[in-house]
């Protein structure tokens, strides 16, 4: 599951002129709303192995008196997979309502008998985000891994040229990155919901490289104003995982067909 939030958090917008942060940022939002919730089915080869869903909660909770959005993600093993490999993960964050940062980030995740637990609180005045008594020094405007995908989601992505190669400062396991995507162009992915016109991403690595093949990694977002993920696929030394949209509801504007 980590890898799969890395996909979809990986695809981000470049550099952006900021406010100072006592007044934070004011970043317009046509993308996704409170009610919206997606789900997936994780592929693990040929093997239906993970349902999933990303959900934007009714919550309505304030941090240091600012509103946020609470996004829960959530993957669960399911059939044979589920006796061999038990999955039961769960990723959360509150994102401020008007800059679109996180003021918590939490993740639970459990795969295999591999237990991991993270609780991020944020302070972006002091850039510094706290975990369980340790404190990292962050960027400005620094994402997690869910709000820097609900970030890119805000962006018009499909209005560079294909090559732009996308940013965002985002902290993982700790530790500072700039995330990287390249855009790919336009194509229309087959799903079992209908042909679907989607944007074409694969993520870079620092310093400018690619995946040793380049598309080892590759994710589509639907060609429309909410920019959810349709598809996402990586290649790994085992395998391959595949993740497919499977249901939707709360959608802000309608999904763009064939």
């Amino acid at each position: 599951m980590k890898k799969v939030v890395l996909l979809f958090s990986c695809i981000v917008l470049s550099t952006m002129s900021v406010v100072a942060q006592s007044s934070y940022r004011t970043m317009t939002n046509e993308a996704f709303q409170r009610g919206e919730k997606l789900g997936y089915r994780i592929h693990y080869g040929f093997i239906d192995a993970v349902n999933a869903s990303i959900e934007i909660t009714p919550e309505k909770k304030q941090f240091n008196g600012r509103n946020t959005l609470h996004v829960v993600g959530t993957g669960t093993s399911r059939g044979t997979f589920d006796f061999f490999f038990k999955v039961r993960d769960r990723y959360e964050s509150y994102i401020d309502e008007e800059a679109l940062i996180p003021w918590f980030f939490g993740r639970r995740i459990d795969e295999g008998g591999y237990k991991m637990a993270q609780d991020y609180v944020f302070n972006h005045q002091q850039k510094k985000v706290s975990n369980k008594g340790n404190t990292y020094a962050i960027w400005e405007n620094a994402q997690d891994m869910i709000s820097g995908f609900f970030l890119a989601r805000t962006m018009n992505l499909g209005s560079f040229p294909e090559g732009h190669i996308f940013s965002v400062p985002t902290i993982v396991d700790g530790e500072m990155y700039t995330l990287q995507i390249k855009y790919k162009g336009k194509e229309m992915v087959k799903t079992d919901l209908g042909q679907i016109r989607c944007l074409k991403f694969v993520p870079v690595l620092q310093k400018g490289r690619i995946f040793k093949k380049e598309e080892d990694m590759v994710v589509w977002l639907s060609d429309d104003k909410n920019h959810i993920p349709i598809r996402a696929k990586a290649d790994i030394l085992f395998g391959s995982i595949k993740v497919d949209l499977t249901s939707y509801q709360g959608l802000v504007n309608p999904l763009v067909w064939k």
